[in-house]
């Protein structure tokens, strides 16, 4: 067995290291002949949408997700039949040459949990719906009457447990955001912490029984909740003796590109620390396509790992963070001083390279949000108009928006006639040599994370705005590491984080960026986003990534949310589809957050974190939410999206399209 990490080993902290990658050391956990954990590869997981009586159906989607990549295949068991067909299930794809372990999803049903972990090689169970309740009531306990609840949950987990133990069957403790009880939630509220809690209560019952073969996971859709969730489960993990994988995943994330941004600003920013055995993209789409983006996730740490060749004593010191500086734990953005609207209380801005554009074109502004028309000669600025852009040396022959930002390389801006709404961006050397730049104007500087200087970051001043670059492939954590010594100096200007990307293609560019700059967003550091792209990559997907990316770490909403579920059995109608056409009608409302749930399982839960809610509650019947709150029970699908609308409109949040 191997050895259980030490709790001194991170010194309270959550990941090995804060200024360098370094995999986290976890406890190897037995599914099937394909082990997690320990110095494993990080496996690549998804779930079956199919429902689990159509046993052919279930078999020719496991094996399309197997074919693209999937190393478990999750099926779901709502009840004791749909638990015992996983043995014709397994039957038959052993038949067909597959023995890809299996995992059960179990909610609300202990006795489907317990004949599933008879058949298959691993059960998830969700500690807020396996023995508790859900119906968002404020509970008061005293500590006598929490602990009997404790010794309730108990004597109905433990049958699992040594079902489990019998069988050599695996477990996920699988907590969601959006399914807390409501023991959990009236103790400790709908946080972080109470995920975490809610965890460890069945942590700690299994390992009362000697049963550790367990995994672990943090699941929500809002990726600043998660990304903290898992932080403190590892965090107070260490500190109990314990050292259990991590599966990740970003739940309800969506679909296309949005879908693919979110889920890697929540699983990059912890593959980053270094967190993570197993990992799930939750997309609503089929199946066989979320392999795919998470291997892409995976491979870029896998490569880091192999390049140092990965060792259990890789474990180092954290850096020690002053209490001014940053809580892992807590979002809150770094204070800044702002400079024109850059910094301090305002949105991030985007910033965008266009020197390799045709500057003859007022029309190449487009993709970046500024529609040019040719007989009003004026441009029509869109939900997402980028903020600045970067022209290098090149001079564009035409005038540009009032509200886009030109800069240009110090030696060029010196030499243009007409300097307004034009700003230097300045090399480190040459913002020490400038001497103007000490006291006043506005400038960019742009600083190597590698390479920065105390001297240089201490003569900023309240014109400057710093660029902050990196030269490392994964340099994520140099990056936070200028960050962290801006605050322990008390050096509150404002900074943009660049980074560059170079023989990538479309897919890698976003789940890349995603993964940098949501890391750092996500702790409260950036005041603006620069997605350097190879030139292949269109201007308009650099554009949508960058305000994605923002979107995702809830640092500034551009467009509509939509936080809508993968799919599975349970599921009551088509996901995609209905997805697409709740789109198609309210893809304008910025800032509205809109749940799409197949079920109800997490439906109720999910809603708290958007505004409004559509969700599964029968054949050809929607529950209809405003928040938490049921507006609407069994609307029949046809006006489930017109009764919807008309809940939005009651609101006040309702506005008419306009025609360009």
């Amino acid at each position: 067995m191997q050895e259980l990490i030490k709790p001194n080993q991170l010194e309270g902290g959550y990941c090995n290291s804060l200024t360098q990658y370094a995999r986290f050391l976890t406890r190897e956990v037995k599914i099937g002949n394909v082990p997690m954990g320990g110095l494993n590869p990080i496996r690549i997981q998804s779930m079956t949408t199919t429902d689990t009586m159509d046993t052919l159906g279930t078999v020719e989607q496991t094996i399309r997700m197997v074919e693209s990549g999937c190393e478990y295949v999750r099926i779901t068991a709502p009840s004791i039949k749909e638990a015992e067909n996983l043995a014709n299930i397994k039957k038959e794809l052993r038949a067909r040459g597959y023995d890809v372990p299996l995992i059960a999803d179990i909610h609300f049903t202990p006795n489907a949990a317990e004949s599933a972990a008879r058949i298959v090689e691993k059960v998830r169970v969700n500690p807020g719906n396996y023995a508790d309740k859900k119906k968002f009531e404020n509970l008061e306990y005293t500590t006598d009457a929490y602990q009997a609840e404790l010794e309730r949950i108990y004597k109905k987990f433990t049958p699992l447990v040594k079902i489990c133990k019998e069988y050599g069957t695996a477990m996920r403790i699988g907590t969601n955001h959006g399914s807390l009880s409501d023991r959990i939630m009236s103790h400790y509220g709908d946080t972080p912490r109470g995920m975490v809690e809610s965890a460890m209560e069945f942590i700690r019952m299994c390992e009362s029984l000697n049963y550790y073969n367990l995994c672990i996971s943090m699941k929500a859709s809002n990726t600043q909740v998660m990304v903290q969730a898992y932080r403190l489960l590892v965090e107070t993990m260490v500190k109990e003796g314990m050292n259990y994988p991590l599966h990740l995943g970003v739940t309800e994330a969506g679909d296309g590109e949005d879908g693919r941004i979110k889920s890697a600003v929540g699983i990059g920013t912890l593959l980053a620390d270094g967190l993570g055995d197993t990992i799930r993209v939750s997309l609503t789409e089929d199946p066989e396509f979320e392999a795919p983006v998470a291997r892409a996730l995976a491979d870029r740490f896998e490569r880091k790992a192999e390049s140092g060749k990965q060792k259990a004593e890789s474990t180092s010191s954290i850096l020690h963070l002053p209490s001014s500086t940053y809580s892992p734990y807590q979002y809150s953005r770094r204070i800044t001083t702002p400079v024109q609207q850059i910094g301090g209380h305002f949105h991030p801005v985007v910033m965008i390279d266009v020197t390799k554009q045709n500057l003859k074109d007022p029309y190449f502004l487009s993709p970046l949000g500024y529609n040019y028309s040719a007989g009003l000669d004026k441009y029509n600025l869109s939900d997402q108009a980028c903020d600045l852009v970067y022209l290098g040396d090149k001079l564009p022959s035409f005038s540009f928006p009032g509200n886009l930002k030109q800069v240009y390389n110090y030696q060029t801006w010196l030499n243009l006639k007409d300097k307004h709404n034009c700003y230097p961006l300045l090399t480190e050397k040459e913002f020490l040599e400038v001497e103007g730049w000490k006291v006043e104007g506005l400038c960019f500087v742009m600083v190597n994370a590698e390479q920065f200087n105390n001297s240089t970051i201490q003569q900023f001043n309240n014109s400057t705005i710093v660029i902050l670059e990196t030269s490392q492939d994964l340099g994520m954590q140099k990056q936070r590491e200028f960050f962290v010594a801006l605050q322990q100096q008390n050096i509150q200007v404002p900074v943009i984080i660049k980074r560059t990307y170079n023989n990538v293609d479309a897919d890698q560019l976003m789940l890349y960026a995603a993964s940098d700059l949501g890391a750092l967003l996500t702790d409260g550091f950036g005041d603006g986003v620069w997605i350097d792209a190879p030139e292949a990559i269109e201007l308009s997907l650099v554009n949508s990534t960058s305000f994605g990316i923002l979107q995702a770490t809830r640092t500034r909403i551009s467009k509509t949310e939509y936080i809508s579920c993968p799919s599975c059995g349970r599921t009551l109608f088509d996901l995609q589809e209905t997805t697409q056409a709740i789109r198609a009608r309210t893809s304008h409302l910025k800032g509205i957050k809109i749940g799409i749930m197949g079920c109800i399982v997490n439906g109720p839960g999910e809603m708290a974190d958007a505004d409004y809610g559509y969700v599964g509650a029968g054949v050809d019947r929607i529950t209809l939410y405003r928040g938490q709150e049921v507006v609407k029970k069994n609307v029949k699908t046809a006006n489930a999206i017109n009764e919807l609308i008309e809940i939005i409109r009651e609101d006040g949040n309702w506005v008419e399209t306009v025609a360009n």
